[in-house]
């Protein structure tokens, strides 16, 4: 396998993961090796209108230099407003060249599926979802960081004189997730340097639960304005690549001056890929709980910014043939 090939291949799983994680069962295989899947969309969640499928196949050169190949599947989708929608697909595609787009094109049909529920026709009859999902959440573990005695060496030192550098930000803490004794838990705070990374980090080890934590994977996302580039890092804190997905997803959802800390307790029971799967669960859920997650339009226009529109030809466009969505 070439280099790029494997690269793409990387980022591809990355994406894939991510999605899995942001739309759970909405989102689902129908082949891994050849790279197939689908997602149902809902102008909403607990009582559905309008719902399309849409079905992407990911080429190998996705999302380097090749864009996904999908399909629209929907009985009320017809002529131009089917027309219509592909093209918008098309455009945040040539916006985003290079880029990972599903997040983007989810969205932007959520967008459209939202915009035809609120006019007057009705929708059509759509079965009601009823499951409810059971998070397990200990007492003990809903965090409030209250001073405690440092437990855990760090690998920097903050200047006890705060009113000399910026003033340590809020922290939130999310709710945990449990799964075979292991335990997880997102903590976010707002940061727009370095040095609030660090003293969020410090603040976050003074409580003796977090330090022991096996382990605190962070990632953080600081725009600067100035260069209109993004600052960013992440640390795996010994869960292999688990700082990179954290902060691929962060990307994904387009999130600005944040920073979020998963801290893991492990139960003694290894969890697989299902760990990844908790982690993002985690952190996407205290990102959308404190309102850190953009519009699909402004993560579009954000994430095409500054980028040139090379010319393309072929494969982004719908295979109507081959496979369809249960």
């Amino acid at each position: 396998m070439a280099e790029g090939d494997a690269g793409s291949d990387q980022r591809q799983n990355e994406e894939i993961e991510a999605m899995a994680a942001i739309y759970g069962e909405e989102w689902c295989v129908i082949d891994d090796c050849a790279k197939i899947f689908c997602i149902r969309i809902s102008d909403d969640i607990d009582d559905p209108k309008w719902t399309l499928c849409l079905q992407v196949m990911l080429p190998n050169e996705y999302p380097g230099t090749a864009p996904p190949i999908y399909q629209l599947n929907a009985p009320w989708l017809k002529g131009q407003e089917r027309a219509d929608l592909s093209n918008s697909l098309e455009e945040i595609y040539i916006q985003n060249i290079g880029e990972s787009i599903l997040y983007l094109w989810v969205e932007k049909i959520r967008d459209v599926l939202i915009q035809k529920s609120q006019m007057t026709e009705p929708g059509p009859d759509v079965k009601k979802k009823t499951e409810e999902e059971d998070v397990e959440c200990e007492d003990d573990l809903v965090l409030a960081c209250q001073p405690e005695n440092q437990v855990k060496t760090l690998d920097f030192d903050v200047s006890e004189n705060r009113t000399e550098i910026e003033e340590l930000p809020p922290i939130d803490h999310g709710i945990p997730i449990t799964d075979r004794r292991s335990t997880f838990q997102a903590h976010l705070a707002p940061v727009v340097c370095p040095k609030q990374v660090k003293m969020v980090l410090a603040k976050l080890y003074e409580n003796k639960k977090i330090a022991s934590a096996t382990h605190n994977i962070y990632a953080y996302r600081i725009y600067c304005e100035d260069k209109q580039t993004f600052l960013q890092d992440c640390e795996d804190d010994g869960e292999t690549a688990a700082g990179g997905r954290l902060l691929h997803l962060m990307e994904i959802l387009n999130v600005r001056d944040v920073m979020v800390v998963v801290s893991r307790w492990y139960g003694g029971v290894l969890l697989g890929p299902d760990r990844f799967k908790h982690i993002n669960n985690c952190a996407r859920n205290i990102l959308v709980e404190k309102n850190y997650t953009n519009s699909p339009e402004e993560s579009s226009k954000a994430l095409g910014k500054n980028k040139k529109c090379s010319s393309w030809s072929n494969g982004l466009s719908e295979n109507p043939g081959v496979y369809t969505c249960s």
